[in-house]
C-alpha cells in the first residue's frame, strides 16, 4: 500500500488509489490519526476526534464493501471532518461546519458548539447532514473547533476560540501573540455571513455555501436559518465539487475552461475590509490589492468575460426602514428558533435553554468565562430578543427583497453570472441578505507572515454550477493550493 502527503494529495487523489487498490480506508485514516496526534496538540483544530478502535472499523468494515463491488457514493471511504477553522485542513481533505452537527453518541464524539453548557449532551440520531454523509460511504473521523456558538457569545471573542477547543492556531502564522489584533490572524466576525468563505481563504482552500433553505438542517447549530447554509471547504475545486453533489445532489457539469463565464469584479479600493474590524500590517492592503488587479488579467486573458469593475452598493443600502436588519434577525432567530431546536437534538442535556446557558456560563465563570474573554454579552442580547414573530418576518421578508434586487440589478446590469470581490470583503453580506451561494478560492500569501487570502465570488440564487466551474477553471490556470510549513 501507497503512503500519500497528507498537505498536498485531495481527496480526488485518494478516490483514484483506492480504485487503484493502492490504498486503503483503513490505511488513510491511520495516516490521519498520525497527522492529527503529531500536530494538534499545539494547532487546537479539532475539539473532537472520533475513538481510533471505532473509526478504524469503519473504515475496514468500507474496505470491505469495496471489495464486494458495493459502493456508497463516489467518495466511498474517504474521510471527513466536520469543518474546521482555519488548521486542519491540511490533513483531512473534506470539511463540513464545525463541532455544530450533532452526531449519535455511538459515534464516539459530542456535540457542544464550543460551549462548557453542552459537554456530556447525548444524542441518538445524527443530524440529518450527518446521516446522508454517512450513507454516501464517508468517514467522519472528527470535529474541529470554533468560535464558540459561531460568534454569538461575546463580539470580543478571537475567531477560533471556544470555551471547550481552546484557541486554534493557523499552521501557516504560528502562535498569538498577546493583543493580537492584526489580519494575519483576525477574521470577520459576520456570516453566517463569513463562516465558509473567511476560515476557507484563511487556509488557502476552495469553499462553497450553497443558497440559502435548499438543505436539510435538523440536527445543525445555526446561529440563524435566514443566513445560514452549510457547506463544502477542501483543498482542491474538485473536491468540492464532489461533496456539494452529495449535499445537494445531482450532477454538475464542471470543466476547466473560461468559456461560457462572466465575471464582474468589484473595485478593490472600495470593496476592502474596513479598517475598524481588524488592524492590518503595513503593506498588507497594498498586496491584496496588487494580486486581486492580476488575477483580473489572468482570467481575462484565459478567455473569460470580464467586466472591471462593476458597481455594487454600500451595506448602508441593506438597512430596512432606516436600520439595521442583520443582527436583530440573528438575535431572534438564535433565541426564538435555533436554540430551541439545537437542544431538541438531544435526548439528555446539561441545559435546556439559552437562559440554562446563561447561568450555566456565570455558575461556572473560571472555565467558561475565562480571561480574555469573561463576557458573555452576545448571549444576554439574545435572551432579550422578543419581538412579536410577524415582525421579524416582515423584517425578514425586507432584507432578502433588498439583497435580491441590488445583486440581481448588478448581475442583469453588465450581463455576467458572477461577481467578484476580494474575500476579506464585506461582498459576503449582500450575498447572505439575499440567500445567494457564494464561494471562494485561493489567491495568495501574506509576504509578512504567510497567511493566505483569497477571492469570493456571488452568483444568482442556485447557480452553485457557475461557482463550481469557475473555481475548476481558476485550479487549472493557477496550480496547486500553497500548504503550510509545518
Amino acid at each position: 500500500m501507497a503512503d500519500f502527503n497528507p498537505f498536498t494529495t485531495t481527496a480526488t487523489d485518494l478516490k483514484a488509489l483506492l480504485e487503484a487498490g493502492k490504498t486503503s480506508s483503513v490505511q488513510i485514516v491511520t495516516q490521519y490519526l498520525s497527522q492529527i496526534d503529531r500536530h494538534d496538540p499545539s494547532l487546537h483544530a479539532l475539539i473532537s476526534v472520533a475513538p481510533r478502535d471505532s473509526v478504524l472499523r469503519i473504515a475496514a468494515s468500507l474496505d470491505e464493501e469495496r471489495a464486494e463491488g458495493k459502493l456508497r457514493g463516489q467518495l466511498h471511504g474517504v474521510p471527513i471532518v466536520l469543518k474546521v477553522r482555519n488548521t486542519l485542513v491540511q490533513r483531512v481533505h473534506l470539511l463540513m461546519n464545525q463541532d455544530v452537527f450533532i452526531t449519535a453518541s455511538d459515534l464516539g464524539m459530542g456535540t457542544t458548539a464550543g460551549s462548557r453548557a453542552l459537554v456530556g449532551a447525548k444524542a441518538s440520531k445524527n443530524a440529518a447532514i450527518v446521516q446522508k454523509l454517512i450513507d454516501a460511504g464517508m468517514i467522519i473521523l472528527g470535529k474541529t473547533n470554533l468560535t464558540e456558538f459561531a460568534g454569538m457569545k461575546a463580539g470580543n471573542v478571537m475567531p477560533g476560540w471556544s470555551a471547550v477547543g481552546g484557541q486554534t492556531i493557523s499552521p501557516y502564522v504560528g502562535p498569538i501573540v498577546e493583543g493580537e489584533t492584526l489580519l494575519g490572524h483576525s477574521e470577520v466576525r459576520t456570516e453566517t455571513i463569513g463562516s465558509i468563505v473567511t476560515p476557507a481563504s484563511r487556509a488557502a482552500l476552495y469553499a462553497l455555501k450553497p443558497t440559502v433553505g435548499v438543505q436539510d438542517t435538523e440536527g445543525m447549530y445555526a446561529l440563524t436559518d435566514f443566513f445560514d447554509s452549510p457547506g463544502p471547504m477542501a483543498k482542491s475545486a474538485a473536491d468540492v465539487t464532489a461533496l456539494t453533489e452529495v449535499l445537494l445532489g445531482g450532477k454538475y457539469d464542471v470543466n476547466s475552461s473560461w468559456q461560457g463565464l462572466s465575471v464582474g469584479f468589484v473595485d478593490p479600493g472600495v470593496w476592502k475590509m474596513a479598517e475598524a474590524m481588524c488592524r492590518q500590517f503595513e503593506g498588507t492592503a497594498e498586496q491584496m490589492r496588487d494580486d486581486y488587479i492580476s488575477a483580473i488579467a489572468m482570467i481575462k486573458e484565459a478567455g473569460a468575460s470580464v467586466t472591471d469593475p462593476v458597481d455594487v452598493v454600500d451595506l448602508a443600502a441593506l438597512a430596512v426602514d432606516g436600520q439595521d436588519a442583520i443582527m436583530p434577525i440573528a438575535f431572534w432567530d438564535f433565541n426564538n428558533i435555533c436554540i430551541p431546536r439545537f437542544l431538541g437534538g438531544f435526548d439528555q442535556a446539561p441545559v435546556q435553554t439559552l437562559q440554562d446557558i446563561v447561568d450555566f456560563n456565570q455558575a461556572n465563570h473560571s472555565k467558561c468565562l475565562p480571561p480574555p474573554y469573561p463576557e458573555q454579552g452576545d448571549l444576554i442580547k439574545a435572551l432579550d430578543a422578543k419581538s412579536p414573530e410577524e415582525d421579524v418576518t416582515v423584517l425578514k421578508q425586507k432584507l432578502r427583497s433588498t439583497g435580491k434586487r441590488i445583486l440581481d440589478a448588478v448581475l442583469s446590469r453588465y450581463n455576467i453570472n458572477m461577481v467578484a470581490a476580494p474575500s476579506d470583503s464585506p461582498l459576503c453580506i449582500h450575498a447572505a441578505a439575499a440567500g445567494y451561494p457564494i464561494a471562494t478560492v485561493p489567491l495568495g500569501q501574506l509576504r509578512y507572515n504567510n497567511r493566505p487570502f483569497g477571492l469570493c465570488l456571488v452568483a444568482k440564487q442556485g447557480d452553485e454550477g457557475s461557482l463550481l466551474r469557475f473555481m475548476a477553471a481558476w485550479e487549472a490556470m493557477v496550480g496547486p493550493r500553497p500548504v503550510p510549513g509545518l
